[in-house]
């Protein structure tokens, strides 16, 4: 039967191509992201998808995140109470089982990162040259909604019949934050199995780590930069990039520390601190009286906290500010101070359950070479983690690529991947 779906897909590979163009040329930019509003177009992108899964033959149902219902979630992963979602549905499709299976979600998000510059394709084009499909979000992750569409229809026009209820449940704002999945969470979806299709490479991703950014607040005073400046404590310039510097070689000491307590056997890097931006100084012959610098600090699922947050590595930090500043007196009497910006959930599925071991020998049926290896960066997995829903990552595409310009996915590696979703789907779900 495998043999039958697998022959399905190969004879219909542009099946999945066209539906991943399809999804590409319908812009769908979130509107955190400072882009032209005809980009934004979730709410279309969600329909196109609602009509293709009633296709097929799928139960379909759009809702829509609302801060104010989810209220009660406002110390928890995910909620941002200044987010508003008109015309941002999140999408469910069932396809009901003949029964005694398990369950599986497919799930991924819709939206997409602001074009950038620099592109050489079309960004919205779906332009495909030298066996490559080019367009924002064709990594990240249209590549991947267009694999777990087709590997369950491979299933269904092949006639064949799952046991366990299949379940495709594409999001929205997970590029900021995550609410979209908190909102379908907090309606009531379950499933026995999860499996979001971010790139991976085709590897087998059982864990993402939690994202911290934070700014780094330093306080100087300004001064003629050209003259002789007396001691702080008598009305003497204090130079805040120096400061900030201070800063910056003790980060570079942290991070060593951390490259030994903050590794995992699934993860290719340990977490890290990384200064992303360095913004002080007013004036070419002044002493800088502010900086800031803006980082990306990342935790373990180990690590977070109750609420499924990194509290404790945000304590851990704030108590590294405080050390450092206790070695210098102008710090000591005017301490740096942390502005949290984003706390980005984390989850993680055991490698002795079930899911686990199904998703990585299913998919190693078809990509033998297929790694288990976790992603570095977020995926909206925690919360399905949170509710007791084991979850993997599996998708097509190099995730490096990710929201540069010029984006693309393999189309041989989107077929593969299709293949594999649809191996899960059978295992796991098992065949009627």
């Amino acid at each position: 039967m495998k043999e039958k779906v697998y022959r399905w897909i190969d004879e219909n590979e542009g099946e999945v191509v066209k539906l991943l163009q399809e999804l590409i040329r319908i812009p769908s930019v979130n509107p955190y992201f400072d882009e032209d509003k005809q980009y934004m177009q979730e709410g279309k992108a969600q329909a196109y998808l609602k009509e293709y899964l009633e296709d097929m033959g799928m139960d379909t149902e759009l809702t829509y995140p609302d801060a104010g219902k989810l209220v009660a979630y406002k110390d928890k992963a995910g909620y941002y109470a200044d987010h508003t979602f008109e015309d941002r549905p999140n999408l469910l499709g069932t396809l009901k089982g003949e029964g005694g299976g398990r369950s599986i979600l497919l799930s991924g998000h819709m939206d997409v990162v602001q074009r950038g510059n620099k592109w050489v394709h079309d960004p919205f084009g779906a332009e495909i040259v030298d066996g490559k499909i080019y367009g924002r979000g064709a990594l990240d992750m249209k590549g991947g909604i267009a694999a777990m569409t087709v590997a369950l229809k491979a299933i269904s026009r092949s006639g064949i019949k799952l046991k366990g209820d299949a379940m495709i449940g594409t999001v929205v704002d997970e590029e900021a934050g995550g609410m979209g999945t908190l909102a379908l969470v907090a309606e009531g979806y379950r499933a026995d199995g999860c499996l979001i299709t971010e790139p991976t490479h085709l590897k087998i991703a059982p864990l993402c780590r939690g994202i911290l950014w934070g700014k780094l607040i330093i306080e100087g005073r300004s001064g003629h930069i050209e003259l002789k400046q007396g001691d702080y404590r008598t009305g003497g310039a204090v130079d805040a990039i120096d400061k900030a510097s201070l800063y910056l070689e003790h980060f570079r000491r942290l991070n060593k520390e951390w490259s030994v307590t903050k590794e995992h056997k699934y993860l290719p890097i340990p977490c890290q601190l990384h200064v992303a931006q360095f913004n002080a100084g007013e004036y070419p012959t002044t002493f800088a009286n502010h900086a800031e610098l803006v980082f990306d600090a990342q935790y373990l699922p180990a690590e977070k906290d109750e609420n499924g947050l990194g509290s404790r590595v945000k304590k851990e930090l704030e108590d590294f500010v405080q050390a450092v500043a206790m070695t210098d007196p102008w710090l000591r009497e005017n301490p740096p101070r942390i502005e949290w910006l984003i706390d980005a959930d984390c989850g993680e599925t055991l490698d002795d359950q079930p899911f686990f071991q199904t998703v990585r020998d299913s998919a190693r049926e078809i990509n033998p070479g297929s790694e288990v290896e976790g992603i570095c960066c977020h995926t909206d997995m925690g919360w399905f983690c949170n509710v007791g829903i084991p979850t993997m990552n599996i998708g097509p595409g190099d995730s490096r690529l990710a929201h540069q310009a010029d984006e693309y996915v393999e189309v041989d590696e989107l077929v593969t991947c299709t293949k594999m979703i649809a191996s899960i789907l059978m295992d796991w779900c098992g065949v009627a």
